[in-house]
């Protein structure tokens, strides 16, 4: 048997000893070049912080060589310290300085573009930072640069849209475009997302006869927009005051911060109607007993129409004096003859409508009515003086006293002469002695004659013109049926066209003139009509 326990071992030789060397160092370098086959150029890798700089952060990646960023990469340098670990991208496993190139910006990026690739859809809602102007609008942080258009930033004026610099809103996702990897975001829509929630919320909310404080955003000549807080509400004009106001700017102004009740709401079309003047009673509701039918109150002219006054008696309560109310004498045309907006008078209430909200007030009521002794300062037959005031084609007005006239028709003018108008006796400002025919102090009506201040002649005038009687007369009117002949002062006849013995062949001026003294026969006397009819056949 062989023994080993004495035989001593054999020493390598030199060459044998490099030769494993080498094999040796080749294996190593396998190995290290084997450990980065995983490292990818284009993907991301995580690293480890193992020197900080004022400048740079140096990261090691498990590659032959570190790779170096930006401190300004970091959002917050002062929180990283050495052995952190962080995401990069791994652009180029060697530069010509034999160095990695990486990223964490781009990393970043990525990390976030698949992050919301993953989580988000379009109309969802996502958070970021405004970070810069662009042509046509902003720049949004959201992980990823995303773009918001002006017209998506939620603002009136894009003057503005600096003042969104730098500001963490809440966006909708308006457009994904993966194949870019770009994202259009919207304010506005947001806004108005939450606008509507919150309009819901409020209408959910709401009652009516509830009180809500709002602000006044706008006036028009219709009314007030309150907004409630999310919502605009209709301050009407016919419910701001119980009392008369021409424009809601006499008592809101925009900007002023109001109380107001809901009178009614619509959920579907978010239509609500407020009420101011409803906070208080109703003046309406005690009319009656504070102003009774018969009663003197001092009122405020508020406003003045063609048909009378309106007279404020409190807020809220106003009653008309009708223009016919003013006077018991005067013929008022015009209520700025008797009172002007803001004077103080004493009114009688002649009527309420408490259903219609009207109340009929009087002025010449808190005075006597003088025609209650007109029937007594005038009897009927007394003759009295006036002065010719106004004529119309049936008569004639005369004034006996201020405010007081009487009338004259034209049939009351004379006896026995045909009186067409007024103005062939009469003339405006005429002063006459007249006689009271009647008076009728409910119609304020006086009638007054002319024509009996002398006795009815026609018994003499039969007499004095009987059938037959062959005269001479002045032409005094020539018509297409006859002539008007005077047979003496205020006394005339008809011959009419049947009864001249000359007959015209047309117009009787060709034959007659006004002025011309003929000869004529009475044929006929009308007692009911008091006519006279004439005639020239056989006069000769």
């Amino acid at each position: 048997m062989f023994n080993t326990e004495n035989v001593e071992p054999l020493e390598p030789n030199e060459a044998e000893l490099k030769e494993k060397d080498v094999e040796k160092e080749f294996d190593l370098d396998k190995i290290y070049e084997e450990s980065f086959r995983h490292l990818e150029e284009g993907s991301i890798v995580t690293g480890k912080i193992i020197d900080i700089t004022d400048k740079e952060v140096l990261v090691d990646v498990g590659y032959k060589s570190e790779g170096v960023l930006s401190l300004s990469e970091f959002k917050d340098p002062a929180s990283i310290s050495v052995g952190d670990e962080v995401d990069v991208l791994l652009e180029n496993k060697e530069n010509d300085d034999g160095m990695v190139v990486i990223s964490k910006t781009k990393a970043d990026v990525i990390k976030n573009w698949e992050s919301i690739i993953d989580n988000y859809n379009e109309q969802d809602i996502i958070e970021g930072t405004i970070t810069r102007k662009v042509k046509g609008g902003l720049m949004v942080d959201v992980g990823i640069q995303a773009f918001l258009p002006a017209s998506l930033a939620g603002i009136r004026n894009p003057k503005e849209l600096n003042q969104l610099l730098g500001r963490n809103y809440k966006f909708k996702i308006v457009k994904i475009n993966k194949p870019r990897k770009n994202i259009v975001v919207s304010r506005r829509d947001f806004l108005d997302m939450e606008m509507s929630k919150h309009k819901e919320q409020l209408l959910k909310e709401m009652e009516k006869g509830q009180l809500r404080k709002g602000v006044v955003k706008n006036i028009t000549d219709f009314g007030a927009f309150v907004d409630l807080g999310g919502i605009d509400g209709l301050l009407h004009i016919t419910d701001m005051s119980w009392g008369r106001i021409s424009h809601p700017s006499e008592m809101l102004a925009i900007g002023d911060n109001v109380e107001v009740i809901i009178l009614d709401f619509n959920k579907e079309n978010m239509r609500v109607s407020l009420g101011l003047k409803q906070k208080t009673a109703n003046p309406w509701g005690e009319v009656e007993s504070k102003y009774p039918v018969g009663s003197k109150v001092k009122g405020k002219v508020v406003n003045l129409v063609n048909y009378g006054a309106f007279v404020e008696l409190e807020k809220g309560i106003e009653g008309l004096i009708h223009i016919s109310e003013f006077s018991w004498v005067r013929r008022v045309a015009d209520p700025q003859e008797m009172v002007a907006i803001g004077d103080i008078v004493e009114v009688v209430v002649l009527n309420i409508d408490k259903d219609n909200r009207k109340i009929s007030l009087g002025l010449k009521q808190t005075e006597g009515n003088p025609w209650e002794d007109i029937a007594k300062k005038y009897p009927v037959g007394s003759k009295v003086e006036g002065k010719v005031r106004h004529i119309t084609n049936y008569g004639a007005f005369i004034e006996l006293e201020d405010g007081i006239d009487g009338l004259i028709h034209v049939s009351d003018l004379s006896w026995t002469k045909k009186v067409n108008h007024p103005e062939e006796i009469l003339k405006k400002g005429d002063k006459i002695e007249v006689v009271i025919l009647s008076v009728d102090t409910g119609s304020h009506k006086i009638s007054l004659g002319l024509k009996q201040l002398t006795p009815d002649p026609w018994a003499d005038i039969k007499e004095k013109y009987a059938p037959g009687l062959i005269i001479s007369g002045r032409v005094t009117k020539i018509m297409s049926f006859g002539l008007f002949v005077e047979l003496e002062k205020d006394i005339e006849g008809l011959v009419h066209v049947s009864e001249l013995e000359e007959k015209p062949s047309g117009d009787l001026t060709e034959i007659f003139k006004e002025g011309d003294e003929i000869k004529v026969k009475v044929i006929k006397l009308d007692d009911e009509e008091r006519k006279i009819g004439l005639s020239t056949k056989s006069v000769s």
